[in-house]
């Protein structure tokens, strides 16, 4: 594979002959839609044949909502191992929510091709925003951890589910080594069924990071507790805040150099996003708020308004500015270029896995450099 950033005055055809593939290959792959335009500072996927070492088998899945369109997610399956269905919430009493909208389709859809469908349990309040008093009242009864455990169990083999995920977040820092004896206490339980249980990680940078997000999350507990961890290496950049990367590579980089002193190496997944952000600028605290895109809309945003992409070498991320209706914006997203920086990570420092957030949008490049990089791993059981 290779990666070519377009220049001015390119065009499909004068690129693929340049590499000697099809346009129809290139524009395929890409995604390219009529009339084919580009834009100054895209990155496109190439295709060729992969001439290394033997390739290292990568553990691949994703979250993805119960309404996703049913040809996104049928494109994405042949990609992952597994599909984390999100999400099921509890309540005080351990009962266990189902997601407001039906998950069987999907649930079927990801069985038929072998991929196994996993439970992502989260303490969403019916504000649809994580409670952490969910988290506490939880923690801190033991018959409480017992029903919803039942019903998870209940719930998992009635359902078809192959796995737990828990992804708890702004857990308290007095319910830090209560939240990693449920997870243990879950997964002891799981284990003995077959289902593997895995957990939603914050990325922390140092043992006694400051910060509700934070400090509720023990890694080295966590991580020996549960079968799998995922580091959430996103949100640096979000709707709320200033303009910047959603995953800053050195950012990203901070995340995983502590948590292999802390969790073993083949038990980690990096958390990828599958998505960008577009802030109308001056950007004011408190008031401003960006708009969520995905990868190809952000390049199609580009392209309309005739503006070049950049791309910042320390944050390995796409960016540019453009201006509408008398208002400048500021966009990040990901790329090709992007996700081959966090592809390279989990070689660098032996990681066995990528998670996204979220599957809601194909951005079909990054499945096909990920084919090219990696030996997806396939369960024969799900």
């Amino acid at each position: 594979m290779d990666i070519y950033v377009v220049k001015q005055g390119d065009n499909v055809d004068r690129i693929a002959a340049n590499y000697n593939i099809s346009v129809e290959d290139l524009i395929e792959d890409n995604q390219i839609e009529y009339p084919y335009r580009l834009a100054v500072g895209q990155a496109l996927f190439i295709r060729g044949s992969w001439n290394g070492n033997e390739k290292e088998t990568l553990y691949s899945f994703g979250y993805a909502y119960p309404f996703i369109n049913s040809r996104t997610l049928n494109n994405t399956l042949p990609f992952i191992t597994d599909l984390y269905v999100f999400s099921y919430g509890f309540t005080e009493e351990g009962n266990l929510v189902p997601p407001a909208s039906k998950d069987d389709w999907m649930i079927a859809a990801a069985r038929n091709v072998g991929v196994r469908p996993i439970l992502t349990l989260t303490p969403l309040g019916v504000d649809g925003k994580f409670n952490n008093n969910l988290v506490s009242a939880l923690v801190r009864d033991p018959s409480v951890q017992q029903h919803l455990i039942w019903e998870l169990g209940q719930t998992m083999l009635e359902r078809g589910f192959s796995g737990l995920d828990i992804d708890f977040e702004y857990v308290l820092a007095e319910d830090r080594a209560g939240f990693a004896q449920f997870v243990e206490k879950v997964r002891s339980v799981m284990n003995i069924f077959g289902y593997p249980v895995t957990v939603a990680l914050a990325p922390k940078t140092s043992a006694n990071q400051k910060g509700l997000l934070y400090e509720g999350m023990d890694y080295r507990l966590l991580g020996e507790a549960a079968d799998r961890v995922m580091l959430m290496t996103y949100e640096w950049g979000y709707s709320q805040g200033p303009p910047m990367a959603v995953a800053p590579l050195n950012m990203v980089r901070r995340v995983v150099e502590y948590a292999v002193t802390e969790i073993p190496r083949e038990k980690i997944s990096l958390g990828i996003p599958n998505y960008g952000y577009d802030w109308p600028l001056p950007y004011e605290k408190g008031v401003t708020r960006a708009q969520t895109i995905h990868n190809l809309e952000a390049v199609q945003i580009a392209i309309d308004h005739g503006v070049e992409i950049q791309f910042d070498l320390k944050a390995m991320s796409p960016y540019f500015y453009y201006w509408q209706y008398g208002i400048r914006h500021e966009v990040w997203f990901e790329d090709v270029r992007s996700i081959f920086a966090k592809f390279e990570l989990i070689k660098e420092y032996g990681l066995t896995g990528a998670g996204y957030w979220q599957l809601m949008n194909f951005f079909k490049p990054n499945w096909l450099m990920m084919e090219s990089l990696f030996q997806i791993e396939k369960t024969t059981r799900n």
